[in-house]
């Protein structure tokens, strides 16, 4: 491959005309979504100053995705991934609406959060697996795969940023119900770029089964795989006991820090600020090939930072280690996305990415309820320090299998051309000299 420029080769994944629309309406469409996630937050909080009604919450919105994402990925595999997207985040501006509704005219109850955050997870359920498996289809070229997927996560994570920063001054400004009602106008944008792709048709899925015959034809597919199983078993872990720091963070901010809506919108960029530079450094990759040590590296990092995060009592210390906080997860996360989307059949993309959402989304609410409980018990910084911990213990437990998994995936890879000795191999084959005559 020639050497490309490394600003362009950094975004090549936008040279394809579908994925640039995704990317550009996606893009606005998620700022409104994390002002929802920080308004929805504080909202709770304000009215309840409960950390447990807080878990209560933040479970409500995930436990959906638990329940229903595998029977999501059977339907994704069956239907046009298109078709499905577009239907959902008509349905997520509705949901958006009602909230907005409610809140403006003041009639709002925590019993009606959660009600429409149990819609919304249902809606998720469908539309992430639906959106991971569609960026195949969106970038034809695979060689441009993992950088579609780490835009995806730079787009992600770059609303991250903005969306908390920009929600903390209109929470203050027009309130959390504007905040909705902003949100609900965001999706606009992402279902406009939806209507505006050139999308081929759909292959034939082949013979349809029962659900649940190919709900378990996924998951003997994916347990039997060792590097699939354990990939998805350490996002598993790091999502239960170490992202309920998010559910926690308007009592780091009020208690710990003794501060208000802004200092929680300053913590949640510090870790899109964080999760963003980690993107962009996944972007200018040109390989898949280290990743596997980079899993182990970020979730060791994120376990051991957010322990230290959990102790700390002053601003200046905690931006800065949210930013680690951010890097690490969002490296990790979209690491193993990219490995994953590599390694794995495409006639079970629709189910294995559904267990990926399930391990980043589904096992989350119920580390929020847990977080929940145990803040109201001993405290949110003991809480998030112990779940840190843990992370930490599950990353040390994988770098030990990491060696066999390298041995599993490498058949995989050389199939594939990306391990550059077998190229190489090739090459020397041919420049070998012909042994002269007898």
């Amino acid at each position: 491959m020639a050497e490309e420029g490394g600003a362009w080769f950094a975004v090549r994944a936008l040279s394809h005309r579908n994925y640039r629309l995704f990317f550009a309406g996606q893009s606005i469409s998620l700022i409104g979504t994390w002002l929802t996630r920080i308004a929805t937050s504080w909202l709770v909080y304000r009215l309840t100053g409960s950390a447990v009604l807080l878990g209560v919450i933040g479970f409500c919105g995930l436990v959906p995705t638990f329940v229903l994402a595998p029977i999501a990925g059977v339907f994704v595999d069956r239907h046009s991934r298109h078709r499905v997207i577009v239907v959902t985040q008509v349905l997520s501006m509705l949901q958006s609406f009602a909230l907005a509704a409610l809140a403006l005219t003041k009639v709002i109850t925590v019993a009606e959060i959660a009600a429409l955050q149990l819609l919304q997870g249902a809606i998720n359920a469908f539309d992430t697996p639906a959106r991971q498996a569609f960026v195949v289809e969106m970038v034809e070229d695979r060689g441009d795969l993992p950088n579609a997927i780490a835009l995806n996560s730079s787009m992600f994570n770059g609303a991250r940023l903005l969306g908390p920063s920009i929600g903390g001054v209109l929470i203050a400004l027009i309130g959390e119900g504007g905040c909705f009602l902003v949100d609900g106008f965001s999706y606009v944008a992402v279902i406009a770029s939806l209507l505006l792709m050139t999308v081929r048709p759909a292959a034939p899925a082949g013979e349809r089964k029962h659900v649940l015959h190919e709900l378990r034809e996924g998951f003997r597919y994916a347990s039997g795989s060792t590097p699939i199983r354990s990939m998805l078993l350490l996002l598993s872990v790091v999502s239960l006991v170490g992202m309920p720091y998010t559910v926690l963070m308007p009592v780091m901010a009020s208690e710990r820090l003794h501060g208000g809506a802004h200092t929680l919108g300053f913590l949640m960029a510090a870790v899109g600020l964080g999760a963003l530079y980690g993107a962009v450094r996944l972007a200018t990759r040109r390989t898949v090939l280290g990743l596997g040590r980079t899993i182990v590296v970020t979730a060791a990092t994120f376990g051991a930072t957010l322990a230290i995060f959990a102790a700390s009592r002053a601003l200046w210390l905690s931006l800065p280690l949210l930013v680690v906080v951010g890097f690490s997860m969002m490296t990790q996360t979209a690491s193993t996305n990219t490995i994953l989307q590599t390694i794995l059949e495409e006639r079970m993309r629709g189910r294995v990415m559904a267990f990926y959402t399930m391990a980043v989304m589904g096992t989350a609410p119920f580390g929020a309820l847990i977080a929940g409980a145990l803040a109201a018990r001993v405290g949110a910084p003991w809480t998030i320090a112990g779940g840190g911990l843990l992370c930490l213990l599950a990353a040390g437990r994988f770098g030990m299998q990491l060696p066999a998994l390298r041995r599993e995936i490498r058949p995989i890879y050389q199939k594939l051309g990306i391990l550059p000795e077998v190229a190489q191999g090739l090459q020397k084959a041919q420049e070998v000299p012909t042994a002269p005559a007898a």
